[in-house]
């Protein structure tokens, strides 16, 4: 099948265009919205950060540049996985611009979620207004007591007590607990016993975030941040009632909902990744052409040649192999896009950070203060090498694909082969709905 990775007309103008918007519509307006998160209440928008927002909205609104990311649904707007990964690096450009065109995370995947495995009542009641960029909406899966990096070990508690599941337990990380119009939890679940298939004892159930019994412990800080008013919460269940009806798909089902989840949004954040990195090349090479010292340009001194050469090719690098993960995902195969994704999980966070890194230091120590986005770059790319699946975890399944090209040796095949593939990856195409 022939390899196709480029734009068409159509998309090239696409990119083009939401490109414009988000350096001379969202980039201005950066600086002052993020400067509102200090003005009373952490945890609540200002009248201003409203204003902001409704605007810049209302202007890709009007453009039909909403909902973009939706790959294959009528709900979205018609384009492929690759075709969205090149809209995705522009996002990554800004920190406000996902949320403009309503394709942040973790509402992007709730919504995927959503729309493939939930019911009517759920996809009226939550999918809508999301979609709408109505309400935001947060996906509860780590947990502090246990190594979440193998998500068998989930052990948040759900148990059916008649109509409804009971939950306790604690999880952390939430990722849009703390904004204020987060609506609605996607929570993993233990419901199976210890002696049933470890990928069969969990599910995912759908949770008002009103629900008594949820109490919110604290945000947690990256690098002493708090990424108020978005924050990353810590959370307590405590005998939290659920209607039955709100478990997605039935029992066992959560390891198929989480891996067909998880795997675009992976392919999303990298791209963004490497966006991030354009973004920071860019500031270096002018830097280096604007600044002196020891009478030359920044550019002329050192290593700054090889560094920005070595850049450039290495985010071309990259760019490539998320547009092939890309393309495999387009093919309709997640098995075999699984270990292309876990490639770029690995390589897009630490290439950017490399990128990243070399500006700041070009920056001097303006590089690392409220001065520039490098410092914001840093701390964002320095946590995806975790979110998601550790470095190491997806390490372990490029070699396991590897290996399983040459496992011959009857008791390393059945080593490499017994293990099921898709633990932090991808699972086989989920089942629809019984």
């Amino acid at each position: 099948m022939e390899m196709n990775l480029g734009l068409s007309e159509r998309v090239a103008k696409l990119r083009d265009r939401v490109s414009e918007i988000i350096r001379n519509d969202i980039m201005p307006l950066e600086a002052e919205y993020h400067a509102e998160v200090s003005k009373g209440d952490r945890w609540t928008l200002t009248d201003r950060q409203v204003e902001i927002m409704t605007g810049l909205k209302d202007k890709v609104r009007a453009e039909g540049l909403w909902n973009f990311w939706l790959t294959g649904s009528d709900k979205g707007f018609g384009l492929t996985t690759v075709e969205y990964a090149y809209m995705a690096e522009e996002l990554g450009k800004s920190p406000l611009a996902a949320e403009v065109f309503n394709c942040s995370a973790p509402d992007t995947g709730n919504m995927e979620v959503f729309e493939r495995y939930g019911t009517e009542e759920m996809k009226t009641r939550w999918l809508a207004p999301l979609l709408a960029g109505e309400i935001r909406s947060a996906y509860v899966m780590t947990e502090p007591d246990v190594a979440s990096s193998d998500a068998t070990n989930l052990s948040l508690s759900c148990v059916r007590d008649g109509d409804d599941y009971v939950l306790n337990g604690e999880k952390w990380w939430a990722s849009g607990a703390g904004d204020p119009r987060c609506a609605v939890y996607i929570v993993m679940v233990k419901t199976g016993a210890e002696d049933a298939p470890k990928h069969k004892r969990h599910s995912m159930i759908v949770v008002d975030a009103a629900t008594p019994g949820i109490e919110k412990l604290r945000p947690m800080e990256i690098y002493g941040h708090d990424d108020a008013p978005h924050g990353h919460y810590h959370l307590r269940f405590t005998n939290v009632r659920v209607a039955a009806e709100n478990m997605l798909l039935g029992e066992e089902r959560g390891f198929e909902i989480a891996q067909g989840r998880l795997g675009p949004g992976r392919i999303h954040h990298c791209m963004r990744a490497i966006g991030q990195a354009e973004a920071a090349l860019e500031l270096m090479c002018k830097r280096s052409l604007s600044r002196t010292a020891f009478g030359k340009p920044l550019a002329q001194l050192g290593a700054n040649f090889d560094i920005i050469a070595d850049a450039r090719m290495e985010i071309e690098m990259a760019r490539l192999l998320c547009l092939k993960a890309a393309w495999m995902m387009d093919q309709g195969d997640p098995r075999a896009a699984a270990p292309w994704i876990s490639k770029i999980k690995v390589v897009a966070p630490i290439m950017a950070l490399k990128v990243v890194d070399e500006a700041i230091q070009l920056h001097g120590a303006g590089g690392i203060s409220q001065d520039t986005p490098l410092a914001a770059y840093w701390m964002h790319l320095r946590t995806l090498r975790l979110a998601d699946g550790p470095d190491a975890v997806h390490r372990r399944q490029v070699a396991r694909a590897e290996l399983r090209k040459h496992a011959t040796l009857k008791s390393w095949s059945k080593h490499i082969l017994s293990e099921p593939f898709w633990n932090w990856t991808l699972s086989p195409k989920v089942k629809p709905r019984a």
